[in-house]
C-alpha cells in the first residue's frame, strides 16, 4: 500500500504506541546531503579513457555525436545537408552549416522518484530519502569528475529541472532541489487530478537529456510498463543509463504474523490478519517478477542495475554498481 503523508508502521496490538520517526527518516535533510561530498570519492569514475582528470575530458567512448553547437558558417561544397542550420539560412537566405566542437565534460543527469509511493518506509529512511541520498552523492561525484551536473525531480503532478552545469555551485543546487521538493510532494494532494506516471517522467527526461549524457534514474520503479521500456531504449540509443531501484523490505517480504498488525500512514490504518504463507509467497513472487522484469531490461539493452533497499548504505551499493561498470568496460577494450 503505497502511503505518502506520514510515517509507515508495523506494530501489533502489543505495540500500537509505536513513534513518529525523526524527520530526518521522511524527508532528506541539506546538511547530510551536502556532508555526502566527503564520500563521493569512494566511488569509481564512469571511465578509465580519461584524457584530463582536472577539466573531465573524456575519449569519444560514448554513444551519441559526443558534441555541442560552436557556429554557422557559409554552405560548402561536400558538407553534410543534415548540418544545415536552417535558421541561419532562412535568416540570410543563404545556406550555413552548423559547426560542433568536443564537449569537454559529460553531462550527468539525475533523475529522482519523488512521487507518494516513495515517501514510504518500514524500516531505515523513507524510499524518497535513501533515492535523495544516492542521487546526491552521484552529483558529488560527477563534480569531482570535473562533469555537469544537472537533474529532473518528478512527482505526482509536477516536476523540476536543473539544467547540467559544471562546478560545485550546480551539485548544491541540485542537493537544494532534493530538499526543498521533499516536503512539499509529501504533504500535497495531486494539484489537478492527474497522477504523472514514471513512463511521463521517461518521456520528459529522454527530450531533455541531450546526446552522451550518463544518466541515473532512481525510482522504486512501480508501473514500469512496455511504454517505460521503449522510452529507455530510445533513451539508450544516444545516452548511457544506470537504473537505481529503491524498495523497503516489506514491498520484498510480508512478515510473520502470529497475531494481526496495523499499517498506518498517520490518517488512515489498514489491518493485516489471516495472512496464510500462500499468500506471503505470493506476495513475495509479485515483488521479484517486478524486479526481475526491469533487470531483465536492462540486461537486454546493456543498461546498469542495481537495487538499494532502506535500510542500506547507497555509498556502498553505487561502489559495487560502478565497479560492475569498470569491469564490463575493461573486459570490452
Amino acid at each position: 500500500m503505497p502511503i505518502g503523508r506520514s510515517q509507515a508502521v508495523i506494530a501489533s496490538p502489543a505495540n500500537a504506541a509505536a513513534t513518529v520517526p525523526d524527520i530526518e527518516r521522511v524527508e532528506p535533510q541539506l546538511r547530510e546531503l551536502m556532508g555526502l561530498a566527503a564520500y563521493a570519492a569512494a566511488l569509481p569514475s564512469w571511465s578509465r579513457s580519461i584524457r584530463a582528470t582536472q577539466s573531465g575530458q573524456y575519449l569519444s567512448t560514448l554513444r551519441g555525436r559526443g558534441m555541442e553547437y560552436d557556429e554557422s558558417r557559409p554552405y560548402q561544397p561536400g558538407d553534410d545537408i543534415r548540418l544545415l542550420d536552417w535558421r541561419v539560412t532562412a535568416r540570410t537566405d543563404k545556406p550555413h552549416t552548423k559547426l560542433f566542437r568536443e564537449e569537454r565534460e559529460r553531462p550527468v543527469f539525475l533523475c529522482v522518484d519523488y512521487r507518494r509511493g516513495m515517501f514510504f518506509a518500514t524500516r531505515g529512511v523513507f524510499k524518497a530519502v535513501q533515492a535523495a541520498r544516492a542521487a546526491s552523492v552521484l552529483a558529488w561525484r560527477a563534480q569531482q569528475n570535473g562533469d555537469r551536473v544537472g537533474g529532473l525531480v518528478f512527482a505526482d503532478s509536477e516536476h523540476h529541472e536543473l539544467p547540467p552545469r559544471r562546478g560545485k555551485t550546480a551539485a548544491i543546487q541540485w542537493v537544494k532541489l532534493l530538499c526543498e521538493q521533499a516536503p512539499k510532494v509529501r504533504t500535497a494532494a495531486t494539484a489537478d487530478g492527474i497522477d504523472r506516471t514514471l513512463a511521463d517522467a521517461m518521456t520528459r527526461l529522454r527530450r531533455v537529456a541531450k546526446p552522451g549524457s550518463l544518466i541515473f534514474l532512481v525510482s522504486d520503479f512501480r508501473a514500469f510498463n512496455d511504454h517505460c521500456k521503449a522510452e529507455l531504449v530510445r533513451l539508450a540509443g544516444h545516452t548511457d543509463i544506470a537504473l537505481i531501484a529503491i524498495h523497503d523490505p516489506l514491498e520484498a517480504r510480508l512478515p510473520a504474523l502470529d497475531e494481526a498488525a496495523s499499517v498506518s500512514d498517520g490518517h488512515r490504518t489498514v489491518r493485516l490478519a489471516g495472512i496464510t504463507n500462500r499468500q506471503r509467497a505470493h506476495y513475495a513472487e509479485q515483488f521479484t517478477r517486478r524486479i526481475e522484469g526491469v533487470r531483465q531490461h536492462c540486461r537486454d539493452h546493456q543498461l546498469l542495475f542495481t537495487t538499494i533497499d532502506t535500510t542500506a548504505d547507497p555509498i556502498a551499493a553505487l561502489v559495487k554498481l560502478l565497479d560492475r561498470a569498470q569491469k564490463v568496460e575493461d573486459a570490452l577494450k
